[in-house]
């Protein structure tokens, strides 16, 4: 049988860049810890799912705890943007910031949920789980001092904002596991940010 030559040939298949198959790649990876958990996301388990070899994966993540720390990574980003265009886009109080910070943090482990949960557990004690979480830490803590410190007097204390990440976490768990409410849990946890940007210390320890 002839092949007719004013034909159109089939479209060539695209080929990712390296961004957009780590991309496609970390998409894929929070499908599998959505609908099987985190203990099922191993590297072969994620090349068969993205239909790609696992070199591919390997070469991306190089261990399952890479690949884990690369997820938490994400999740820790999506959180910061968002929190930086409310930021953006709010009023310019103190206590709004407060509430804008709060709200953020707890709609991004609520919408996360379980899939974060598993992710955090599965690195839990491992070196790469140690450093992600410190640097994570440290640029949320940034991020928020760099919003209270123009409203508060004297700005805002390091001590004073691990405190309220360690309130962060705990209520945005909490709230996540269906202990308390969310709204419970963003009131709560404004409340924790402006009293510690009121705090008369606030800047000593900064």
């Amino acid at each position: 049988m002839s092949t007719d030559p004013s034909a159109p040939s089939a479209p060539a298949r695209q080929r990712l860049t390296r961004e957009e198959r780590r991309r496609q790649l970390i998409e894929t990876s929070w499908k599998i810890a959505q609908a099987e958990g985190a203990d099922a996301l191993t590297l072969g388990r994620l090349a068969d799912a993205a239909n790609v070899a696992k070199p591919v994966v390997y070469d991306h993540f190089g261990t399952r705890n890479g690949l884990l720390a690369a997820l938490y990574q994400d999740y820790d980003g999506q959180q910061s943007v968002g929190m930086a265009q409310a930021l953006a886009a709010g009023p310019e109080t103190l206590a709004d910031k407060a509430k804008i910070i709060a709200a953020a943090y707890v709609d991004c482990v609520m919408a996360q949920g379980e899939k974060l949960f598993g992710v955090a557990a599965a690195l839990e004690g491992s070196a790469e789980m140690a450093a992600v979480k410190r640097s994570c830490d440290a640029a949320f803590l940034a991020q928020c001092k760099a919003a209270l410190d123009p409203l508060a007097d004297g700005g805002v204390s390091r001590t004073g904002l691990l405190g309220a990440l360690g309130a962060a976490e705990a209520l945005s768990h909490a709230a996540a596991a269906g202990d308390i409410g969310a709204d419970e849990a963003k009131a709560e946890l404004a409340a924790v940010f402006f009293a510690t940007a009121q705090r008369p210390e606030a800047g000593k320890a900064g």
